[in-house]
């Protein structure tokens, strides 16, 4: 998992493209084989858009695509293991007492025999140290790699509507709908409107609906590949992406799941705050409820649920000690 937002041309102040990998062969314990069938998942691809202004030069945008082209095609990159200065040098036990957890939060440098290095990495200059060594180089092929890129893309919703909608000049014309600007990006259609009729004609497949009722619509689910190029991205690196989904926003049903069901969930630690003070504290399935319908009209979605409850238990956690 890596974030596009520092990337930069190489060359430049920030993370070159090809710190996704280093970080994939990190997470594989420095195994070649297993980090070319590996995942990438780089988010926040939207920030990486190229810049809608021409003075100097886009290192962050337009840059950083084209640097992403080979890594996406299929290339050999050649990878030089770091040593981070929290890991101890000295060990001649072949454990790592720092990192006993086997978490890649210390960059997946775990200590073991010598034997377990890749066959297809190059010897380093050093001795017979374990794993990742310093100066040790890998070479790893992105033919096999599967990437997957996200991002929220805000404002693609309307590019993809002023593509399809038809002008709206003169009397009769028809005239888009104010729900466009919904923050979930969703349209509520009457059945049988001109926008049902749209809609119904380009996705490629088909939701039942009530008759009385109006559908919901994406408008992202008619996206085409212009629509990612007038957002920014390059054709070419456009035109390596086959398949593009998009994601509905969280409704109010899923709001309260997040509050619930996680093992840490945002309800489980107000209850263990509360309980260090000797109280009690309980939910209902109502109050959830309003949480939930309180955190979607904000309109940020997940993130608006710590929102509301610090707001509804902000005097009740100074009086409860």
């Amino acid at each position: 998992m890596s974030d596009c937002t520092p990337f930069t041309q190489a060359g430049y102040i920030g993370e070159d493209a090809q710190v996704c990998v280093e970080r994939l062969l990190a997470a594989a314990n420095y195994d070649v084989v297993a980090a070319e069938q590996g995942i990438i998942c780089l988010d926040e691809i939207d920030k990486i858009a190229a810049a809608k202004t021409t003075q100097g030069k886009d290192v962050g945008g337009e840059g950083v695509q084209q640097a992403l082209l080979k890594i996406i095609e299929g290339t050999t990159l050649h990878i030089q293991a770091k040593q981070e200065k929290s890991v101890p040098t000295r060990s001649t036990t072949g454990h790592d007492h720092h990192n006993s957890t086997g978490s890649p939060m210390y960059g997946g440098k775990y200590a073991s025999s010598s034997s377990s290095s890749s066959p297809t990495s190059s010897s380093s200059s050093g001795g017979t140290s374990s794993g990742a060594s310093k100066g040790e180089t890998y070479s790893v092929r992105t033919d096999n790699i599967l990437f997957i890129f996200t991002g929220a893309f805000i404002g693609l919703n309307k590019l993809v509507l002023n593509r399809l909608s038809k002008g709206s000049i003169g009397f009769g014309s028809p005239i888009r709908s104010s729900s466009a600007e919904n923050p979930d990006m969703t349209l509520s259609v009457q059945p049988g409107s001109d926008e049902s009729k749209l809609f119904e004609k380009h996705l490629p497949f088909f939701t039942p609906s009530s008759p009385d009722q109006p559908a919901q619509y994406n408008p992202l689910d008619l996206l085409e590949p212009t629509d990612l190029q007038a957002f920014g991205m390059i054709p070419e690196l456009v035109g390596r992406i086959p398949v593009t989904t998009a994601l509905s926003a969280l409704d109010e049903d899923a709001l309260v799941r997040v509050l619930t069901e996680p093992r840490n969930s945002l309800i489980r630690q107000y209850e263990q705050l509360f309980q260090l003070s000797g109280v009690e504290m309980r939910f209902t399935s109502g109050a959830l409820r309003e949480v939930a319908k309180s955190s979607l009209g904000m309109g940020t979605g997940a993130r608006g649920l710590r929102t509301c409850v610090e707001r509804l238990l902000g005097e009740a956690m100074f009086e409860a000690p």
